[in-house]
């Protein structure tokens, strides 16, 4: 649906929670036939309604949704109806004079999934037939009750040309196949278990199937099916063995068990997200199934893994359990984005995973928080649900499902995920029902806890900290209050984990009144329901510095004064990664601001010689690994600082990280230089855990090594660069090169280029290394716009150019005549008419204009007005923009 956004009349409404209703029909069985064309497609549904008496009255029609369907016949228990009997609009059908309250309504429909751009409903990828119905695109299909609440079992029949699509998938078991007419062919698919039709899938190509098996814990051996292009056939191991791994602490951990006899993942080029968990057939953006060492990073290779295992994950925790309506989508993705952080941590590194989930979430959701757009994990309206798919709801959701591990212990948390089950299998659900099913299996109370689904914004935690040398006590203050656009504040239960950090560098006893303090635990969670708590410690011989807020225990902003020796001290000492890590970037943060505040005047930038002692003692320190020592070097990125600032000055920021970097590489050359060389894997490319940590370490020296600009610098990234067996060491070298003006950038990009013009995943690398460059402009950008490789209709290649350009390119995107504006937003009003999902995600970009100063906020608010005004703009971009804008 598309409307004119200057008659505000015609503008899209709203839905609010608050007017949830059950459906006036249910449906419980589903059987449909699709005639796959290279022209067309015609889909035939036969469907079993039973009216809900609870909500509508007999003789009241049917009204079911549909978009972009060409309605060919209706008919009810086998009569067809004339046109008496049913009536379409451009969204609805509706089907009058029922006979009875149970019945089975035929429709057939006429589809055109070559030519959807949007990629939502059946569409086709690169000659492929493939589908994504969440959230609301089962109704571009055929029509429906497409909505969560709605579920039912399904069997399916789809036709097509053999030659052209030997492989027809869809979800459930397969059941039959046959040999049609003409040289086509059908299979038949029955699913078991009752879906809401967000879940519906279907594929059909010529495709290669990578196989495997997975043998239960209770002896089933299930068969693994992935299918790639042809040419990938090389790229699925690693994907095969996340799947295996991924099933198999979910037994472990969960005791959760797949309950099919098959599993499949499709990987498509075309796709807006990054994958989906459609029942027994995940459909996947190719981006998280391919992987092969001279094609994907270690990073990569990670992120494979983790999001294997979060569709997986989503079979218990989205699939048998599903949301009762979209305002509840952080019930399944937020608790299932907890669940593969886990997965992630258990695999790799528990400190590095927890430290790149609270970077994320500071950088994107912190931010989300803020803005325009900011609005609880469980929101309470929206006009267009694809918005929704959201930093806050995932990210948040999943720190606020950690909260409830964290007050319940994991021991806890598990009976309550045991019983959550128990009680739900196979049902649509709400979070509240989630939540009772903590608190009763583990008899406490957590009604106060759902003030997290109701409230938007970031709170701030403010601590206050008192040592009383004669009486040996430490009384710890905290209060938490109001996030600035959250006016009717009340306060949350808040676990805050703390410890106390002695001169030595080692952790105190939390002794209180009457226990003792040398076998008092040394880390303590706290539980903050009241705007302001105090908690006094006994037996505390020495001054300590506290530790609060260990493992990022809540999703806060933390406010505490402490000096920069106390920083450095925890930054150096303290025995909680996360909190060691959070001290250093507070310290960077600080040292950042101040001087972006003497740039803005004008003034002369120096940096304290205890910053660079504090990194010095870092780098050199021997009890971390390489992937804890190249985190704790990174200094926070510009979303973070400008967040802490208002009326920002991009320039000034610029100029004050550019002088820090350049600082640190110049007076730390020699200890970078030596870490390099001591961590930097020899010989053949390994994937073990001291292997990645070696390279990530090696890589982040080089990479601050080269912000000098140095000759020799320059000279040991080429060499890196033209000896690299793995892609992990050709993009670092390749990134450290493209920051400098030179012949060796433009020599190494055209070597990369023509290496990998015809991989798609990789050129995607390769205009994302040169979007994200410094020297980067939108003269740069427009010149990659009209790159022969580059295409608006693919949404990876979009996020890779567009979207890094305005999101991970502060100094291109914000320069100072607005140019970087006007290009993103030119982006948008093009990709607006082509694909409004993808187009409501870049347009963000600009939402945080009044967090700027002028002349930035002004010319960002001019492109926003600009795309508001444009006729037809789609509901997608219309909602954000309007929330923009005010």
């Amino acid at each position: 649906m598309t409307v004119t956004t200057s008659d505000t009349a015609s503008a899209p409404q709203p839905k609010y929670r608050k007017d949830y209703q059950a459906p006036g029909f249910w449906i419980h069985e589903v059987e449909l036939w699709f005639d796959l064309g290279a022209d067309g497609t015609t889909v035939r549904s036969s469907i079993r309604f039973e009216r809900n008496a609870a909500v509508t009255e007999p003789g009241s029609p049917l009204v079911l949704m549909g978009e972009e369907l060409e309605t060919l016949r209706v008919s009810v228990d086998g009569k067809e109806l004339g046109a008496s009997g049913w009536s379409a609009t451009a969204t609805e059908l509706t089907v009058r004079d029922l006979p009875g309250d149970s019945f089975t309504l035929e429709t057939e429909v006429r589809i055109h999934p070559e030519s959807n751009t949007a990629l939502s409903g059946l569409y086709r990828s690169s000659g492929n037939f493939c589908t994504q119905c969440e959230a609301e695109g089962f109704r571009r299909i055929t029509w429906f009750l497409d909505r969560p609440d709605v579920m039912a079992t399904y069997r399916v029949t789809v036709t097509a040309d053999k030659t052209k699509y030997p492989m027809l998938l869809s979800n459930g078991n397969r059941i039959e196949e046959r040999e049609e007419e003409g040289g086509r062919h059908s299979v038949v698919w029955e699913d078991p278990f009752k879906k809401p039709s967000y879940l519906f899938a279907l594929v059909a190509g010529d495709l290669h199937c990578h196989r495997g098996t997975f043998e239960t814990m209770t002896g089933r051996t299930i068969d693994l099916e992935i299918y790639v292009e042809h040419k990938d056939a090389d790229k699925c191991d690693h994907a095969l063995g996340s799947l295996q791994r991924s099933m198999k602490w979910d037994e472990e951990t969960f005791g959760l068990e797949y309950d099919l006899d098959l599993y499949m993942i499709v990987a498509v080029s075309d796709f807006n997200m990054g994958a989906m968990e459609n029942k027994g057939l995940n459909v996947f953006n190719s981006k998280y199934v391919l992987a092969r060492t001279d094609t994907a990073s270690d990073a990569d290779f990670e992120a494979v893994e983790a999001v294997i295992a979060h569709e997986y994950f989503h079979n218990w925790t989205g699939n048998r359990v599903t949301c009762r309506d979209w305002f509840q989508l952080t019930l399944k993705e937020g608790l299932t984005v907890y669940r593969d952080a886990r997965f992630t941590a258990d695999k790799t590194s528990e400190a590095v995973k927890r430290i790149d989930d609270v970077q994320g979430l500071r950088a994107h959701q912190f931010a989300e928080d803020s803005g325009p757009m900011a609005h609880p994990i469980r929101p309470e309206q929206y006009i267009e649900m694809n918005n929704f798919y959201t930093s806050t709801v995932y990210e948040k959701g999943a720190e606020v499902i950690r909260m409830y591990e964290t007050l319940l212990g994991r021991d806890g948390f598990r009976k309550g995920m045991d019983l959550y089950f128990e009680r739900h299998d196979g049902q649509a659900v709400t979070c509240d029902d989630f939540r009772a099913a903590m608190a009763d299996a583990n008899g406490r109370d957590l009604d106060q806890f759902e003030r997290w689904y109701l409230q938007k914004g970031t709170p701030t935690l403010k601590a206050v900290g008192c040592y009383d040398e004669p009486n040996q006590t430490y009384t710890l203050e905290l209060t938490q209050s109001a996030p600035e656009n959250e006016p009717h504040f009340e306060p949350t239960h808040m676990p805050v984990s703390f410890g106390l950090v002695g001169p030595t560098g080692a952790d105190m006893g939390l002794a209180f009144e009457g226990e003792d303090a040398s076998k008092a635990p040394t880390n303590r969670v706290l539980e903050l329901r009241e705007m302001t708590q105090t908690w006094t410690f006994h037996g505390v011989c020495a001054r300590p510095v506290p530790s609060v807020l260990r493992g990022f225990s809540a999703p806060v902003n933390l406010e505490m004064e402490r000096s920069q020796e106390d920083l450095a001290f925890l930054f150096a000492h303290d025995s909680d990664s996360f909190n060691r890590w959070d001290a250093g970037q507070t310290l960077f943060k600080g040292v950042l601001l101040a001087l972006a505040d003497r740039a803005a005047k004008g003034e002369a930038l120096t940096l304290d010689p205890a910053v660079v002692e504090a990194v010095r003692n870092l780098l050199n320190d021997e009890s971390l690994d390489g992937s804890l020592k190249s985190q704790a070097m990174s200094l926070p990125g510009f979303s973070v600082l400008s967040q802490a600032r208002t009326h920002v000055n991009p320039a000034a920021l610029i100029e004050a990280r550019d002088f820090v970097i350049e600082t640190l590489s110049r007076e730390l050359r020699g200890d970078l230089l030596a870490q390099r060389k001591a961590a930097r894997p020899t010989g053949a490319y390994r994937a073990d855990k001291e292997s990645i940590h070696g390279r990530r370490l090696a890589n982040a020296a080089l990479g601050l090594l080269s912000a000098t600009g140095e000759d020799d610098i320059i000279e040991m990234a080429e060499e890196q660069f033209a000896a690299a067996d793995n892609m992990t060491d050709s993009q670092a070298a390749l990134g450290c090169l493209v920051q400098i003006p030179g012949s060796h950038r433009t020599q190494a990009l055209q070597a990369f280029y023509e290496r990998w013009s015809g991989d798609a995943l990789v050129m995607d690398k390769w205009f994302a290394i040169q979007a994200m460059s410094r020297p980067f402009d939108v003269a740069a950008y427009e010149l990659l716009r009209a790159h022969k490789n580059f295409t608006m209709e693919n949404p990876n290649r979009v996020r890779s150019l567009v979207g890094v350009f305005a999101m991970q390119n502060f100094r291109g995107f914000h320069a100072q005549d607005g140019s970087g504006y006007r290009a993103v937003a030119d982006a948008v009003l093009e990709l607006d008419s082509l694909n409004p999902q993808v187009a409501s995600r870049m347009v963000r970009a600009l939402n945080p204009w009044k967090q700027f100063a002028a002349p930035w906020s002004d010319l960002m608010k001019a492109q926003l007005e600009r795309i508001r005004e444009k006729k037809g703009l789609s509901k997608d971009v219309f909602e954000i923009v309007s929330s923009a804008l005010g």
